[in-house]
């Protein structure tokens, strides 16, 4: 249980060395674009990465996995369909899955597709940037291909309101994470503007957030630790970039090599309350 006064950066660290421990497999059914991001990045964390796509094997993938990332940024009515086999299978064992509603409100396929996995099956973390948390909200999110161009009125509000409809810990990640349940809210102010410069961070921070929460199960820590460890690699990785070229490169570095001290002096994140 989540305690007042909660010393993030231990906690975090604790379950970033379960991470490192166990290894769990964590099986994403993602885009193009994000593919060899998300895979390295699940490797640097201490994960295992499995990019399985086909309807035919989906199902007997994720019995092996720690948790199930859906992320149909570059989707197609197929795709859609091993999402919803493997979602299945995935709720049937309990394995938690973790809904990146890329482009959410760009376009209709897209707003319903992702809306259809919310509704048909049970996710554990919804991840999205403001434009997307609010187009399924129907609170006006406005996106723009992929990116967001809106910042909501009310993030707290969306949060709970979705979090309340499908039962779901919900995460709007920007320049302040919001991570809510229908009860709880946490803030997260780690991170670095840095992050907008380069595609797949969004999708990058949807993997951390998976790898933690195939070792903890409190879905609202799970959540915000994913996104804590995600912003102080940010920040530390900014501090040797030079650019958005040397910044990818030097985040998955500071990942791997991420210690308990630069979590505990650097996480920064708070209880909201309603």
């Amino acid at each position: 249980m989540l305690i007042e006064n909660c010393p993030w950066g231990e906690l975090v660290a604790n379950l970033l060395e379960k991470i490192h421990r166990e290894r769990p497999l964590i099986h994403h059914i993602t885009n193009f674009v994000v593919m060899n991001d998300t895979a390295n990045l699940t490797l640097s964390l201490g994960g295992l990465p499995v990019m399985a796509h086909a309807r035919e094997e989906v199902a007997e993938m994720v019995e092996m996995a720690g948790a199930l990332v859906l992320n149909p940024g570059t989707l197609s009515p197929e795709w859609i369909d091993s999402m919803l086999i493997a979602g299945r299978r995935a709720n049937e064992l309990g394995i938690p899955i973790v809904l990146d509603p890329v482009g959410a409100g760009a376009t209709q396929l897209r707003t319903e597709s992702n809306t259809r996995m919310l509704e048909e099956l049970q996710i554990a973390v919804l991840r999205g940037n403001s434009g997307e948390i609010g187009a399924l909200a129907g609170a006006d999110g406005k996106v723009k291909g992929v990116e967001s161009i809106s910042q909501l009125a009310a993030p707290l509000a969306v949060a709970r309101t979705l979090s309340t409809r499908y039962k779901t810990t919900v995460a709007i990640t920007g320049k302040r994470d919001i991570i809510s349940t229908e009860t709880e809210t946490i803030a997260v102010d780690n991170g670095h503007i840095l992050l907008t410069t380069i595609t797949g961070t969004g999708c990058m921070a949807t993997t951390a957030i998976a790898l933690f929460a195939a070792v903890e199960h409190d879905f609202l820590f799970a959540a915000t630790a994913g996104l804590i460890c995600f912003g102080i690699a940010a920040e530390l990785a900014a501090d040797q970039a030079q650019g958005p070229g040397s910044f990818k490169t030097a985040l998955l570095d500071v990942i791997y090599h991420l210690t308990p001290e630069q979590l505990v002096q650097r996480a920064n994140a708070q209880r909201l309350r309603s």
